[in-house]
């Protein structure tokens, strides 16, 4: 009997990683009725993080929570036992700017530290938290407001939310934070390198695609820089260049540098949480994919990891995407068997994203046709290993 494990992140705009993986599931079975198929949704610390945890068994918290520009919104964090995951994109996030206006000098990060907060009162020690998709850039000082921290200004005033009020900040009071967060362990799922400041920085390098122009990007960098000096001198060293302070608009480097957190891989912290060893162990085939296969694929992102993972036990890996921009040596040399897109059996984008559950069926059918042993044939168009139709 063909065992498969099929291990997908989203399909951005498209479906969700559970949408994926049932789809493909469905298609595999159409010629392997008597498969073994484990669906085991991942994702890379972005939105679809919480929804990782929840598929592989952790219990959903409701909680209302600040939203990056201020309104409050509603959300959730994932528990098993003392352990929450949390993810930033679902209340911090581009994703929750109402009508999806940009607000880079003003968005917080306020609202994820107050679910981290919600999260350790009700008892949780361990926290996981996914940073990906951020819609500012306050150098993480909303969350830790959040946590207890008073960020004051020449007048003892607390300042407001974003990043550009980093640049009032004058003293920084730690005692009630220390004092909630004492016994509580955070680690981050990041998956980028940048520091906090300067042309590598959060604000110069991601504040442009949360609709910062030149001027602002300037202005929120000499912020950053202040607001890192303020906590150098809080805190004794300065975290501003360690790698990874510059995720999610610099609450990478507030996670570092004042909750002493570590900073790990995205997918390596989902695969521990979905216990993926667990189940590669007894596969024959992993399935993954994402919306899109390219270059970026390639560096941090759920589908490489999980190709990592397979290789490493020598499991062969395909994938499944909307489109494919990767060549076959990039595709062979990160692990993959072999890669189908949507677009090369439906070149109509817009029916991409609107069957795209049904074409995903026809790809699964594909895979095990040309990847299991097979007891009967499904009919459909062949795909190479590439997702182009051969004539």
């Amino acid at each position: 009997m063909a065992r498969v494990l099929i291990a997908p992140d989203k399909f951005k705009g498209s479906m969700t990683a559970a949408q994926v993986g049932a789809a493909v599931a469905a298609g595999i079975r159409q010629v392997l009725p008597d498969a073994s198929v484990t669906v085991v949704p991942v994702a890379d610390g972005g939105d679809g993080t919480v929804a990782a945890a929840l598929a592989a068994g952790f219990t959903a918290i409701p909680v209302v929570a600040t939203g990056p520009t201020g309104e409050p919104v509603d959300t959730t964090y994932a528990r098993r036992d003392d352990l929450a995951v949390v993810e930033l994109a679902d209340v911090s996030g581009l994703l929750r700017l109402p009508d999806g206006k940009l607000a880079p000098m003003s968005a917080t990060s306020r609202g994820t530290g107050e679910v981290i907060a919600a999260a350790v009162a009700a008892g949780c020690r361990r926290v996981v938290l996914g940073i990906g998709g951020s819609a500012g850039t306050d150098g993480g000082a909303g969350l830790l407001q959040a946590l207890g921290a008073r960020l004051l200004d020449a007048e003892g005033t607390e300042i407001g939310g974003g990043g550009a009020a980093l640049a009032q900040v004058a003293t920084m009071d730690l005692t009630a934070l220390r004092e909630r967060m004492a016994d509580v362990e955070i680690t981050v799922a990041c998956d980028v390198d940048n520091p906090l400041t300067g042309p590598h920085g959060a604000a110069a390098v991601y504040g442009p695609q949360k609709g910062a122009d030149d001027r602002q990007v300037t202005a929120l960098d000499a912020a950053l820089t202040h607001w890192a000096d303020i906590v150098a001198a809080t805190t004794g060293a300065d975290r501003r260049d360690v790698p990874g302070a510059g995720a999610a608009g610099g609450v990478g480097f507030a996670a570092v540098a004042v909750l002493d957190s570590l900073l790990a891989p995205g997918i390596e912290l989902v695969l521990d949480l979905a216990d993926f060893g667990v189940h590669l162990a007894d596969a024959d085939l992993v399935v993954t994919g994402e919306g899109t296969l390219d270059e970026q694929t390639l560096h941090g992102k759920a589908p490489a990891g999980v190709a990592a993972a397979a290789l490493a036990a020598d499991v062969p890996v395909v994938a499944v995407c909307g489109r494919n921009t990767l060549s076959e040596d990039r595709l062979h040399a990160a692990g993959f068997t072999a890669a189908y897109s949507l677009v090369a059996i439906e070149p109509d984008v817009h029916r991409c994203f609107t069957e795209g559950e049904e074409l995903l069926k026809r790809l699964g059918t594909h895979i095990a046709e040309r990847h299991l042993p097979r007891t009967t044939m499904a009919t459909g168009p062949a795909v190479n290993h590439v997702g182009i139709v051969p004539q």
